[in-house]
């Protein structure tokens, strides 16, 4: 969601090694069945990203049918998606591994590091969405109103990082622009979002607790928004998940580079070697 879920995406792949020596050792009624289940169980798996996907599009369109995002946030992701095509295509192409496997982890976090995510995606995510929900319901047109438009850029960051993390087209450096990009537009956003309910949202002087407590509550999330994704822009996007992305590509694109020079050395020395054999029978009919 910030970023993270390109850099510490969680493999489906299963281990080769202990699945080959595992199956070894079974006859091959049980080998069958070993597979079924390995096969169901990455298939649970991708559909719960088709049904995480799919919930992110309905959000998508709910978000963009209520009216409630500017035209601005409307055409950012359009925009924000050509542009990236145009970086995948003309400055930063994939090479090396990036081409073969589109969804290599490029930052390893701790276990603090996947807490810190973790809170990120219940303050950022769970946490307004369940806000705009009860804003809904209790007729609140500010928290609606406010909320709705970082919901929706996050959900269209979400569903595109999903999307290129498994294709073979994005190089680490696009792929790692993706946070960067929304998470700048999203941070005015979420300033507009705290102006709108810190300013313009009065409290009657007879208000009950429980509006007291949501006309905080509201404050209060706008705030946490604003401090977690500055942090997670300027400590963790641009100082470290981007650069690291720029050095792993730039390592693949060297790689690629002297593997290509490697392969034409070897054709020219085996051209030469040719050469040289068929000039060899010659050479003998001479001296007969």
């Amino acid at each position: 969601m910030s970023g993270v879920s390109l850099a510490v995406a969680p493999r489906t792949e299963p281990d080769k090694t202990t699945t080959s020596a595992a199956a070894a050792d079974m006859n091959p009624q049980q080998r069958r069945h070993h597979q079924q289940e390995q096969q169901s169980m990455v298939g649970g798996v991708m559909g719960s990203l088709r049904v995480i996907e799919l919930q992110l599009v309905a959000f998508i369109m709910v978000f963009s049918a209520s009216g409630l995002v500017p035209l601005l946030d409307l055409i950012f992701p359009v925009f924000a998606s050509a542009y990236l095509l145009l970086l995948s295509r003309l400055a930063f192409p994939a090479h090396g591994a990036s081409a073969s496997n589109g969804s290599q982890e490029i930052f390893h976090g701790s276990r603090l590091f996947r807490l810190y995510v973790f809170v990120g995606t219940a303050v950022g995510l769970f946490l307004p969405l369940a806000y705009v929900l009860g804003g809904f319901a209790r007729g609140d047109e500010h928290a609606v109103r406010s909320a709705t438009p970082h919901l929706f850029l996050l959900s269209f960051q979400i569903l595109t990082e999903n999307i290129i993390s498994g294709l073979s087209l994005f190089s680490p450096p696009v792929r790692a622009l993706v946070p960067l990009l929304y998470t700048v537009r999203r941070i005015f956003v979420i300033i507009d979002w705290i102006a709108d309910v810190w300013l313009n949202k009065k409290l009657p002087a007879t208000a009950a607790f429980k509006d007291v407590a949501w006309f905080w509550f509201g404050k209060t999330l706008g705030v946490a928004n604003l401090v977690y994704f500055s942090i997670n822009l300027f400590v963790f996007l641009i100082p470290r998940f981007l650069p690291r992305a720029f050095e792993r590509h730039f390592r693949e694109r060297d790689e690629s580079r002297a593997k290509m020079e490697e392969d034409k050395r070897s054709a020219a020395a085996a051209a030469a070697a040719a050469a040289a054999n068929k000039s060899l029978p010659a050479a003998d009919k001479k001296s007969d």
